[in-house]
């Protein structure tokens, strides 16, 4: 039953909407968060604002087409409130088009929801606050609506709360604080793709009308799809125009949402119910037995009830009303444990987390699975045990002394025994493989240093820096960081080892023909290496002198120097993002160190300074978010236990806006990465 109320909270429960069967979503993918290009599948999920605005003048279909920013996890906003929080606190901020409540069939808990005048050009910028955050940030006080607060530095005007109990378009960890309209992004979030046309970002959900067939709906959006996708230049070429002609998209049911945490989870889980109905039948077996003996030590009175007349069906159904009886008295029982252990579960599940939209408390669905789950074993598992005492014949209750076993029930206990063994040996040694697999995956080698290292994830962004500021910035935080005891090195990078984040593009060798393989990439201070543990094996690190007016230099990995360069000296060579692969020069080669999973082998990556970009990448610096840093790594000279609050005063030091988005130990970090084996392997 514990398991189940994860099983039913993240596989089966449809989103707390209106009417959830009618809504589907335009994709079957989760693919996250910013993309472009084309897809060797042809199976398109992700689009951008102008192929959403197309589908939604030409799908008469629909009720409502509503829209959503895919990777919004990945963007956290800064939020102040306007003369009351003077504390900046980081916040998930979702931005969604202006029909995105409705289309969900929604009300408003206080205020109003956005609606479609909110999410045009030139529209006052507002927001709807999540019920959650109103309640637990800000104690439900009512004027929060209508209240300024500003959004990354920018005033923005609450407008409403959303209904109690919804948490957003998907279920997730950390649901959404904030809903924002798409239109308010470029301003807000300083994104330079809301309206390019080759761009794609947004999950997009529908409520069909009724009568319509979902097979010529899924034809025609795929064929409106590749419409929008033919101006495209990279379907232009000539590897491009196969690939139109392949477009396509694939209707799936909407009513639960995205889904990426069922993806994220779905095998453990079902693994785990088959586990745990392993352990159920060893249990009822285990009880089957003992009703048999107590069976067989009731045959005398089974006997007397015969010869008193009772007919052996009415003895059957008094036999298997008290198995009934003590499989329901266990069950409530059960109802009691599993809420503890749904607890335990999801502390397992989801670590350090303070806002996962799932609760351990039973709900009927729970309560109705655990009573009709002990009603069928004691039924099940009952019947033999009855049916065997119930053979008493009349004669025997003259009789003394009368044997109390018979060769049928010997066989069956024989039996529950030897099945109760099987089950445990492969229940055993399931738990032993996962144990094993486990202890490798945390002993690997992963070239990392966790010791007294400590993770203050930021967003420069957030706080309203533009990209000319970051270089001052970064030396600023820095040099404050330095000035605190007991800090030895300060790395700053677009994201670090052990988080579920990768960049990566294509790479091209300059002198080389072109290799049908890219690369992941960080961009890093000169501090970056030494901070969480990387050592350099060749040439140098990034250094000081390599800032945004200096040659494009560039550090590479050693997975990276085996698939472009296995019989050359790289130092020295060039590489780039372009046919011309000119972009950077290699002056060090890195050893292997893990990132994002320890199961990504042959990971090839490349580091970069923070603040310098592809020699070839044209577009104006005012919109290269890459220059944006997501963390500072600390190493610490000893443990630092106030380190978080430490850095949360250092940084808003330097701006009341800069906060801390999340702070981790790095061995945090590297032990989240296994939170999912570690639950398995606990739980087996």
């Amino acid at each position: 039953a514990a398991i189940f109320t994860l099983v039913n909270a993240i596989l089966l429960k449809n989103l707390p909407v209106a009417d959830p069967k009618t809504l589907v979503r335009l994709g079957s993918e989760n693919d996250c968060c910013v993309n472009s290009g084309t897809h060797d599948s042809g199976n398109y999920s992700l689009f951008s604002t102008d192929t959403y605005e197309q589908l939604t003048k030409n799908t008469p279909e629909f009720e409502d087409l509503a829209a959503m920013q895919a990777g919004y996890g990945y963007r956290p906003v800064t939020v102040r409130r306007d003369g009351i929080q003077t504390q900046a606190r980081s916040s998930m901020g979702e931005f969604v088009s202006g029909n995105y409540f409705r289309t969900f069939g929604l009300l408003p808990q206080a205020g109003r929801l956005l609606l479609d005048a909110d999410d045009i050009l030139g529209a006052p910028m507002t927001a709807v606050m999540s019920y959650e955050a109103w309640q637990h940030q800000y104690a439900g006080d009512a004027s929060v609506v209508g209240s300024t607060f500003y959004v990354n530095t920018k005033p923005v005007t609450v407008i409403g709360i959303a209904p109690e109990g919804f948490y957003g378009d998907r279920l997730s960890s950390t649901p959404p604080d904030f809903y924002l309209p798409i239109e308010s992004m470029t301003t807000l979030a300083s994104a330079p793709y809301v309206h390019e046309e080759d761009m794609d970002w947004l999950y997009i959900v529908g409520r069909v009308k009724p009568g319509i067939a979902l097979p010529d709906l899924q034809q025609k959006i795929s064929g409106l799809v590749r419409q929008a996708f033919a101006s495209r230049k990279d379907f232009t070429t000539e590897r491009g125009k196969p690939l139109l002609a392949k477009t396509h998209v694939v209707l799936t049911p909407g009513g639960a949402g995205i889904q990426d945490m069922q993806e994220q989870y779905g095998s453990h889980l079902h693994l785990l119910i088959w586990v745990a109905a392993m352990v159920l039948l060893i249990a009822c077996a285990n009880i089957a037995n003992l009703l048999l003996v107590r069976g067989m030590a009731r045959r005398a009175e089974m006997s007397v009830r015969a010869a008193l007349g009772a007919r052996r069906g009415r003895v059957v159904r008094q036999l298997l009303t008290e198995s009934v009886v003590l499989a329901a008295m266990g069950g409530v029982a059960g109802l009691a444990v599993a809420y503890a252990g749904a607890q335990m579960l999801l502390k397992l599940a989801f670590p350090g987390e303070q806002s996962v939209p799932i609760h351990s408390s039973p709900s009927i669905a729970v309560i109705g699975f655990a009573c009709g789950l002990s009603l069928v074993t004691g039924l099940l598992f009952g019947v033999a045990p009855a049916w065997i005492a119930a053979q008493a014949k009349p004669a025997d209750a003259l009789r003394t002394g009368a044997r109390t076993t018979a060769t049928r029930a010997s066989l069956l206990q024989r039996g529950l025994v030897v099945f109760q063994v099987a089950l445990s040996l492969v229940l055993l040694v399931g738990a032993g493989l996962f144990l094993e697999s486990l202890g490798k995956l945390q002993n690997s080698d992963m070239k990392l240093d966790a010791r007294n290292r400590y993770i203050v994830h930021i967003n420069p962004q957030a706080a309203g820096y533009r990209q000319t500021q970051l270089e001052a910035l970064y030396r600023t935080m820095e040099d404050r960081f330095h000035e605190l005891p007991g800090v030895m090195k300060v790395g700053i990078a677009t994201y670090t080892p052990m988080e579920d984040n990768n960049w990566s593009n294509a790479v091209y060798v300059q002198g080389q023909p072109k290799l049908n393989d890219g690369a992941s990439y960080v961009k890093a201070s000169p501090e970056y290496f030494d901070s969480v543990g990387t050592h350099v094996v060749m040439g140098r690190g990034i250094g000081v002198q390599d800032t945004s007016t200096a040659p494009p230099v560039a550090v590479v990995n050693k997975e990276f120097v085996k698939r472009f360069f296995p019989d050359d000296n790289p130092i020295g060579k060039r590489f780039g993002g372009s046919n011309a692969g000119s972009d950077f020069e290699i002056v060090g080669v890195v050893e292997d160190t893990t990132y994002t999973a320890v199961q990504w082998k042959n990971h090839r990556m490349y580091f970069v300074p923070m603040m310098q970009r592809f020699a070839s990448d044209k577009i104006p610096i005012e919109n290269d978010t890459t220059l944006y840093a997501g963390a500072i790594v600390l190493q610490t000279g000893r443990p630092m236990n106030e380190m978080e609050e430490i850095a949360q005063k250092t940084l808003a030091g330097i701006n009341p806006n800069l906060t801390v988005v999340k702070f981790q130990t790095f061995s945090q970090q590297i032990a989240d990465r296994f939170s999912n084996d570690r639950m398995i392997s606990s739980l087996t």
